[in-house]
């Protein structure tokens, strides 16, 4: 290719996924803006319970409170742009903004890997150590488990987003998905993509892969040491049952999506978009009914919160 061609690079990118749909597309409106609406609400209503009810501010509510703030997060950086493009048909969206977003979504989503493996952590305390729980649990030493999955998820995000945005893309500005993931911007460039390439599966292993190993570590010591106990702790296997589904199906939900544009497969485009759109929306979705509805003290005071609702006086 003539090195001339890359004095040119795009600077506005057209998103149309889902556009195999055709005329059904404009109906999508409807449930990903329920999703939407049920994700801000449910999540809202999971910060507020946590930040009113001070006996909540132990740290394994602290972490869930951390899920719901992250998961009100995301959908924000996603959907509206989503919901305006099946609406009206506006699709344009510039290179910076499409960057920010790759980077909004990218950090909420590792983030929300992380807050897991605080979580199984503080299980693992809870159950394994608990004469060391408070000890290991408290804000500052627990602030030094983290600071590494935080540098960690920081630089390589950064470095990801980084790469992708220093890349020229002089052949098209037709993006086939919803939003702007990483890989899906980076196939549109013209020149070499291998250090992205790389670097994309990097991320991919050293986050969502690494944390769900350290999480299924944690866990297979937490069932070891209760059934070797001969005690019956049912809430505690439930909380890491429960965190346990979560992390599988949206790691799953990932690898297929990031899988799906390193190797040949025969996804159809809106397959590939339905799936990376799951991996960012499921959590955010479910984590408050996982979170808020199954934990037991979350749900009372919330009960306790509405019912204080019904006898103010209007």
């Amino acid at each position: 290719m003539d090195d001339r061609t890359f004095n040119f690079s795009h600077q506005e990118f057209y998103l149309i996924g889902f556009t195999d749909l055709q005329e059904y597309r404009r109906y999508l409106f409807i449930p990903f803006f329920v999703i939407f609406a049920f994700t801000l609400f449910a999540n809202s209503v999971i910060m507020m319970v946590i930040v009113k009810e001070s006996k909540l501010h132990a740290p394994m509510y602290i972490l869930i409170g951390f899920t719901a703030a992250l998961g009100f997060m995301q959908p924000i950086f996603l959907v509206p742009r989503m919901l305006i493009s099946f609406l009206f048909g506006k699709n344009m969206i510039y290179k910076d903004e499409c960057l920010i977003q790759m980077f909004c979504l990218h950090m909420a989503g590792c983030f929300q890997s992380t807050v897991l493996v605080g979580m199984a952590l503080d299980r693992y305390f809870a159950i394994c150590k608990p004469l060391y729980y408070h000890k290991y649990m408290e804000i500052p030493n627990f602030v030094k488990f983290v600071v590494v999955p935080v540098i960690r998820n920081v630089l390589l995000v950064v470095t990801t987003v980084s790469l992708a945005g220093k890349l020229s893309f002089c052949v098209t500005n037709i993006i086939d998905h919803c939003f702007c993931e990483h890989m899906v911007l980076v196939q549109l460039a013209c020149g070499d993509i291998t250090i992205n390439n790389i670097v994309g599966l990097l991320t991919v292993f050293f986050i969502p892969t690494a944390d769900f190993i350290l999480i299924n570590i944690s866990y297979i010591v937490i069932f070891t040491s209760v059934f070797k106990s001969g005690k019956t702790n049912m809430k505690a296997l439930n909380t890491c049952i429960t965190h346990f589904i979560v992390m599988s199906v949206t790691l799953t939900f990932a690898l297929i999506a990031f899988l799906s544009y390193r190797i040949r497969n025969n996804f159809s485009p809106s397959g590939r978009v339905f799936v990376s759109t799951m991996y960012l929306l499921f959590p955010s979705c479910f984590n408050p009914i996982i979170y808020g509805v199954r934990t037991k003290e979350i749900r009372q005071t919330f009960i306790k919160f509405i019912k204080n609702l019904k006898v103010l006086p209007l």
